[in-house]
């Protein structure tokens, strides 16, 4: 018989173990990432009972996942399903719009609507949301999902998000807005798919957001910025450890351009993320992230580069050479939790950004301290999370704008950049149809005085216009943001989150120059698990 060295073995085991073992696990479920739905999960995703692969969202799980039962749980909780209804019934209270089963494949689709108008005080202005749009999903066999989604909006902010929307040109976290005769309008879409090549090994593309962590904000990879298309490996080696690489293609708005038709400048991205279940209780994470312009300012392309298909490890010196070649930002970090009681989990991230230029005084890194629970003071479905994230001067900034981790400009990471220091609060309850939340957040960050760059905008070079002596977090014009937010919404449909919500801010942003304040009420019609962002 002929012999078979060692490493062969273990490769030709480890491809038997991926392609080729196990069953189906029956027909896929793709769920959009929204923090409100995900922390109905709790008991479950945290549970030192099971062995979940937490920090990578959105998920996909099958029939056998321990998520899944209470996942559909929340899909017909407290609906009436006995007897016989009318179409309209169905679709206004228990089921989607079109909602087709079969052993060989399933569709549904939703006709979705977010209807809201309020009332600033400050300002004494209106506020609206005008949003038309749909969501339609299914399967193929086993082992093929699809999922779109598409809104056109128009709508009417509040004065800080007003102003940042004048800044950037961006919805916060859904598209560029395109302003028209005095309100501001924009179209936010989504389609993802994919194929399960075996029960440990996942291929998925298409356009979307993904978020990396286990608290509310996440300092590697966040959902705040514009969706963007992406591919994605996922790979179960053996029983605890995942592997998750993708590769994503970004724009910015910003970056000078060299072509003629006046397309926004690109770049491309590449992630990894190796989560290992130590025990049912603790997890650690290792991240690591690049990113390199597809052309420089001159419109020369930026060739191969080795980073893209290293498996492991990203280095700006794998990246291609020569004249008018820019070196590649690289970035990595780690992401942990501890489950230290059976429904409280203690959870954190670090990151260093390696790619800091002449910045040698800024550490370039950002942390997260957070813990999460459920059932808080033995009451069923009241969860809690409480965070704490900062970031110093500069981090996620390049000497070349446009390879700053950032998407359309907005950050990958927490909405406020880098250079500042935040605490936030949540507290959610469900009773009933009832979903309450509870939102508190304080933080202190500086911002640029004059044209001195202080190390808060990711969208500026972090070798220009800086200030000498050490970096400290929150150098500049000292400014604190006071934020409290409060929604109560009566869930009428819990197939797409067909619902009647109201909802309180108050906001202060304060400093030496300024003092924004806004306080408003709105009221609406809301369907969907899209996340609208308005704390930052």
């Amino acid at each position: 018989m002929k012999y078979i060295y060692p490493a062969t073995k273990h490769f030709f085991a480890l491809f038997v173990t991926i392609f080729i073992t196990g069953q189906a696990f029956g027909q896929l479920m793709y769920q959009p990432y929204s923090y409100q739905f995900d922390q109905k999960l709790n008991t479950v995703e945290y549970s030192p009972k099971e062995n979940l692969h937490t920090a990578v969202k959105p998920y996909i799980f099958g029939d056998s996942s321990a998520i899944r039962h209470a996942y559909d749980s929340l899909l017909s909780a407290n609906t009436d399903t006995t007897g016989h209804h009318s179409w309209l019934h169905r679709a206004l209270f228990t089921n989607h719009d079109v909602d087709v089963k079969h052993s060989d494949y399933t569709l549904y689709a939703d006709f979705m609507a977010d209807l809201d108008a309020g009332r600033e005080f400050f300002d004494k202005t209106s506020i609206y949301l005008n949003s038309r749009g749909y969501q339609a999903g299914g399967t193929v066999g086993d082992n093929f999902f699809f999922y779109t989604s598409g809104y056109e909006n128009q709508g009417k902010f509040p004065n800080y998000e007003a102003a940042y929307i004048k800044t950037t040109d961006m919805i916060p976290g859904q598209a560029y807005d395109r302003t028209f005769l005095g309100y501001n309008d924009w179209e936010f879409v989504t389609a993802m798919m994919g194929y399960r090549v075996s029960p440990k090994f996942m291929i998925t593309l298409g356009e979307d957001k993904t978020f990396i962590g286990d608290g509310y904000r996440s300092i590697l990879l966040s959902d705040y910025a514009a969706a963007y298309p992406q591919l994605k490996l996922t790979i179960d080696l053996g029983e605890n450890v995942q592997y998750t690489a993708m590769w994503a293609y970004m724009e910015d708005q910003n970056a000078v351009q060299f072509d003629s038709f006046g397309n926004y400048r690109r770049k491309w991205m590449a992630f990894h993320y190796i989560d290992w279940n130590i025990t049912n209780r603790a997890s650690i994470g290792f991240f690591n992230a690049v990113v390199d312009e597809e052309a420089n300012d001159q419109g020369q392309l930026h060739g191969f580069d080795a980073n893209y298909i290293d498996p492991l490890y990203f280095s700006s010196s794998l990246g291609p050479s020569g004249s008018g070649t820019v070196p590649d930002h690289t970035l990595i970090g780690f992401n942990g939790k501890y489950k230290v009681l059976d429904k409280t989990t203690i959870y954190g991230q670090l990151l260093f950004d390696q790619s800091l230029s002449s910045v040698d005084h800024s550490s370039g890194s950002a942390w997260q301290l957070g813990v999460r629970g459920s059932d808080l003071f033995k009451v069923s479905h009241f969860n809690y999370l409480f965070e704490y994230n900062t970031a110093a001067p500069y981090t996620y900034s390049n000497q070349t704008p446009l390879l700053n981790y950032a998407e359309y400009s907005e950050p990958l990471g927490d909405p406020l950049g880098a250079n500042f220091k935040e605490g936030v609060a949540l507290l959610n309850y469900s009773i009933w149809k009832f979903d309450l939340q509870g939102e508190i957040d304080y933080a202190k960050y500086g911002l640029n005085i004059g044209n001195t760059n202080y190390g808060k905008e990711l969208t500026l070079a972090d070798n220009t216009n800086i200030p000498t002596g050490t970096a400290v977090t929150g150098q500049g014009l000292a400014t604190t943001l006071k934020y409290a937010e409060g929604v109560v919404a009566y869930v009428i449909n819990p197939r797409y989150n067909f619902r009647i919500e109201v909802s309180g801010l108050l906001r202060q942003e304060v400093n030496s120059q300024t003092d924004t304040k806004t306080a408003y009420i709105m009221i609406g019609l809301r369907t969907g698990f899209r996340e609208l962002y308005h704390d930052f």
